[in-house]
């Protein structure tokens, strides 16, 4: 008997800090691993199958993002199936969204631009309820410098600095769209700290741990570990550089992801 199959995108968002990232993991919580169990139970055991349309890390929050959802043999009824989905999901994951596609769509292959946020503060030390939103660096930061520095990946460039232990053929150009470190008025409350600040990073493609690894290095460049003209240099993949600092996961969120039309 041939499978019928029916397609879905949920639109999705958590908080990632008490996950060890998306991705289904032996021995320990992910996010993936949540979603699928509250589908299963939903669906009551029917058979489908998720894909994301990226990963994220351990502690690494989304504000929205998709997944594409494949149900066997019967249609959902989004009208029922979405409320129950929220219900079930646990308070740090909600659904915002689920309507159909069709099997010409794939999540992982079709266009789509990613904006990713990076949220910190400095010197004063920050309430402890901030820990999930934001990272804390205890040196003065130079955030004009770091603002000059964010503007130099904007453009076409070869990233492979910035792609964590990249292969022969691992593909490491691209091009950023827009970056910049600007005061955060984006997330608020009465915990935070007087003044905060976050790293905005739009393109259509990162690779692992990308952001983090420019943050990291924005980070050495308000500390006065490197300059400039060193970043300029990590831009040129003939200079191979092999950078270490990558930034904490905490302070990043996945902002925004766009299916292009």
């Amino acid at each position: 008997m041939q499978r019928i199959r029916f397609y879905y995108l949920i639109k999705l968002q958590y908080l990632g800090f008490r996950y060890h990232g998306w991705q289904k993991q032996p021995d320990v919580n992910t996010v993936e691993r949540m979603v699928e169990r509250t589908i299963s139970y939903v669906l009551e055991r029917k058979k489908f199958k998720l894909i994301a349309a990226g990963r994220t890390d351990a502690k690494v929050s989304v504000n929205q993002t998709y997944v594409e959802l494949f149900v066997d043999d019967e249609p959902l009824n989004i009208e029922e199936f979405f409320p129950l989905l929220n219900q079930n999901l646990p308070p740090d994951i909600r659904a915002l969204a689920v309507t159909e596609t069709t099997k010409d769509f794939n999540i992982i292959n079709h266009p789509k631009q990613k904006e990713y946020l990076y949220f910190f503060a400095f010197a004063e030390k920050f309430h402890p309820f901030c820990a999930p939103f934001m990272v804390f660096m205890k040196e003065d930061l130079n955030i004009e410098l770091m603002k000059e520095g964010a503007k130099l990946f904007e453009g076409k460039h070869d990233f492979w600095s910035y792609a964590y232990k990249p292969k022969p053929e691992t593909q490491t150009q691209g091009r950023i769209v827009e970056c910049e470190i600007v005061e955060n008025d984006i997330y608020t409350a009465n915990f935070f700290p007087k003044k905060s600040y976050v790293l905005k990073v739009r393109g259509k493609g990162f690779k692992r741990h990308q952001i983090r690894l420019m943050m990291g290095t924005l980070f050495d460049l308000g500390r006065g570990l490197v300059t400039l003209e060193f970043i300029k240099s990590t831009l040129n993949a003939e200079n191979k550089i092999k950078l270490e600092h990558i930034a904490q996961p905490s302070g990043l969120i996945l902002n925004e992801v766009k299916l292009d039309e």
